[in-house]
């Protein structure tokens, strides 16, 4: 039977956790997610671990903060005033917001703290400092390079 290589493209079902938090399952998609190996669509140690295996075979593997999504970095929280955010939009603990920075580029932020004068954001990916865990399955390979 063939083995996946880089540049094959595959569907694939995956459940992704973090300890014993489910943060993602593609069995909730209408379709297995496809992916084109080599095209960096993934975290690269998912990718790795798709190489070599075969249509229908499971693995589960293990990837460290490091590997995933990175360390939380302290100084990507930041406090401003809050009247420095439009007034119509709800502040919500947990709510993600788009910000613009100063040369225009655009900065998914998480809302940590709310308060009457100040709202603590969080520029962090959402998995930064997290280990994550996903059990794969290698639905079909569609094409090979």
């Amino acid at each position: 039977m063939r083995q996946v290589q880089t540049g094959d493209t595959v569907k694939v079902h995956y459940l992704a956790k973090t300890g014993t938090e489910k943060i993602f399952d593609s069995k909730n998609l209408p379709e297995p997610l496809q992916i084109t190996l080599g095209k960096e669509e993934i975290i690269p140690p998912l990718e790795d671990a798709l190489i070599g295996m075969q249509q229908g075979e499971k693995k589960t593997i293990s990837i460290a903060s490091e590997q995933a999504f990175g360390p939380r970095i302290n100084e990507l929280i930041s406090t401003i005033d809050r009247k420095k955010l439009p007034p119509d939009i709800k502040l919500e603990v947990g709510k993600q917001l788009q910000v613009q920075n100063p040369d225009g580029s655009v900065l998914l932020v998480t809302i940590m703290n709310v308060d009457p004068q100040t709202v603590t954001l969080d520029a962090n990916h959402p998995l930064a400092g997290k280990d994550l865990t996903f059990d794969i399955e290698l639905m079909e390979i569609i094409s090979s390079k």
